[in-house]
């Protein structure tokens, strides 16, 4: 059995973004998280973030090369990480509409290779809803991409609230990325070198997948698709205690924040929530997913340019389930969420018989 291997978390930079992060490295008082992260990618002159940033900018012909020497038949693109998240509103709605545009017309010059996430500038929620709507309706992208916090500002409040309820009713997944933790909480993990995708990610991360659970959105929004990479933040080995503490909080008016939800933590999981690879080609903690979240809420990223290693391809073809459930992980999970059309030619594999 064949399956075409879907990417999912592979990330874009258009070169305007690239600029305004660089103004933005220049000024005084310039976020810590942000200056660790992107003062590396963009000014460091080692081989890998040089790498990074040129493959960052790229969707063509060595996005596609890089694709077919990993054996990946389909990308879903999207806006790096911060996005827009760390520009002032006017900067992150035009940079929204350019990724948009541009990786749109890439979808269009090559659909049986590329897939694309929609941007939006979150601070200001009118226009975010109507360039969301723009990129779904008229520009065929499949869903939004929302690289975590905004300035220390989550989903879970109301101010953002337009914007999930726009998703809800367009079907559009909402990608959940990482991106380092802001100033109230970076100071001890900064200060380690933890900061970034070694363990401040998952940190950060989980905890706003976290707080959308706890604080009812998903109640609010039970049609709402979340889809997080790294294997879910590692909140699935949590869920046992995430249910019982929960419960324990909720029943004892410990926390204003504690609600009681209509379900336990763990079935939003099961019910909302998608989990990718990407970063953790690692078959026990895939093995592991698969069993507590369900193997169709588990599917394939390479998390590109970031962490590009068609080695980790070769270690999940290799994982211990049967042929057809290594096309649902690479192929069919994907394209069911994200409702792609992922042609039958092209780079793939060939499941085990």
């Amino acid at each position: 059995m064949s399956y075409v291997r879907v990417a999912t978390e592979e990330a874009y930079a258009p070169p305007e973004m690239v600029a305004m992060y660089l103004e933005l490295l220049d000024q005084p008082g310039v976020d810590p998280g942000f200056e660790s992260l992107m003062g590396f990618y963009l000014r460091s002159e080692a081989e890998k973030p040089r790498t990074v940033r040129r493959r960052l900018q790229d969707l063509g012909e060595e996005r596609l090369a890089d694709m077919d020497a990993a054996g990946v038949g389909h990308a879903v693109l999207s806006l790096t990480t911060p996005g827009t998240q760390i520009l002032d509103p006017a900067r992150a709605r035009e940079i929204a509409v350019i990724a948009n545009e541009r990786i749109a017309e890439a979808c269009r010059r090559r659909p049986d290779r590329f897939s694309g996430l929609a941007a939006v500038g979150f601070e200001d929620a009118p226009s975010a809803v109507a360039e969301l709507e723009r990129g779904v309706k008229e520009l065929g992208l499949k869903g939004l991409i929302c690289n975590s916090h905004i300035k220390g500002h989550y989903l879970d409040e109301e101010r953002f609230f337009p914007i999930l309820e726009a998703a809800e009713a367009l079907g559009a997944p909402i990608y959940l990325h990482p991106q380092t933790p802001p100033p109230a909480m970076i100071k001890p993990l900064l200060d380690a070198g933890l900061d970034g995708a070694i363990f401040g990610f998952g940190v950060e991360t989980g905890m706003h997948l976290l707080r959308l659970i706890v604080r009812g959105v998903f109640d609010r929004f039970p049609g709402l698709k979340v889809v997080v990479g790294h294997l879910g933040e590692a909140l699935p080995y949590w869920l046992y205690r995430l249910d019982y503490m929960h419960g324990v909080q909720v029943r004892a008016k410990r926390y204003a924040g504690s609600r009681p939800l209509e379900l336990k933590p763990s079935e939003y999981f099961r019910r909302n929530i998608w989990l990718t690879t990407s970063g953790m080609a690692w078959a026990p903690a895939i093995m592991f997913c698969r069993e507590v979240v369900g193997a169709d809420r588990v599917m394939y990223a390479m998390d590109y340019p970031y962490q590009y290693a068609p080695e980790e391809v070769v270690a999940q073809d290799a994982l211990p389930i049967s042929p057809d459930e290594l096309r649902r992980f690479y192929q069919t999970n994907a394209v069911d969420l994200f409702g792609l059309d992922v042609p039958s030619q092209g780079p793939c594999g060939r499941g085990r018989s």
